[in-house]
């Protein structure tokens, strides 16, 4: 990073540092097409994709959930 960059950054308050992170992450975010992937990240996302698709892990009710907590809780 350039001083004068540096010399900038360093005096902020901490939530001034914090509001220019998000402002930073927000940039990143808008141009993350840009952001080439590697193949195994790829496949990767590929899997995730797949596990989230798959109607088995579709999770359960709250109806359900809720009687399996109140039934631990005995």
């Amino acid at each position: 990073m350039n001083s004068l960059l540096s010399e900038q950054i360093l005096p902020l308050t901490i939530p001034e540092k914090l509001q220019l992170i998000e402002e930073i992450w927000d940039s990143v975010v808008m141009d993350a097409d840009q952001i080439p992937l590697t193949q195994s990240q790829k496949q990767e996302l590929d899997r995730r994709l797949a596990s989230y698709q798959n109607f088995e892990n579709e999770g359960k009710s709250w109806e359900v959930v809720k009687r399996r907590i109140i039934k631990d809780d005995i």
